[in-house]
């Protein structure tokens, strides 16, 4: 079974998603199947049918969060020693050549990537440029629109 990279706090969040299924929502489910079951007919008892679909979504939410954290390489960013290196889990401050626009990113596993919270996939186009790179370095992203080139202005292990 192929080794998943997570960071820390992904991992953390996916516990807490996962306790908050187990202790909250199954339970919950479970309650309004069985007020559901108590009104009769369950052939014509859209409350539920609703309940049980909600119970096979919860279900499987949490079978993919037990099969993601079984197969994830928890990495703590904050002991990495990179040497200044873009590497899995570090924070980089980058500006774009073209715009001048400051950047800043942290390169994460899939489950974690957000762009709009500066979380980039670590298989994504943009951290595969940036990583193995240094302060000063500049890193060429091919885009859909052409090269974009970014300059690190720093690497942070936070």
């Amino acid at each position: 079974m192929e080794k998943v990279p997570l960071t820390l706090r992904g991992a953390e969040k996916l516990r807490q998603e996962l306790h908050e299924l187990k202790t909250v929502a199954r339970p919950r489910v479970i309650k309004a199947i069985a007020e559901a079951r108590s009104h009769g007919d369950l052939k014509e008892n859209a409350e539920y049918h609703a309940a049980r679909e909600q119970q096979g979504f919860i279900e499987g939410r949490i079978k993919d969060i037990e099969a993601k954290l079984s197969r994830a390489q928890i990495i703590d960013v904050t002991k990495l020693h990179a040497e200044g290196r873009v590497v899995f889990g570090s924070t980089v401050d980058v500006i774009e050549d073209e715009t001048e626009e400051q950047h800043t990113y942290q390169i994460v596993g899939e489950d974690e990537a957000d762009i709009k919270a500066g979380l980039i996939s670590v298989t994504s186009p943009m951290a595969r440029a940036f990583i193995g790179k240094s302060e000063g370095d500049v890193a060429v992203v091919d885009a859909p629109g052409g090269a974009r080139h970014f300059e690190i202005i720093e690497v942070r292990y936070q």
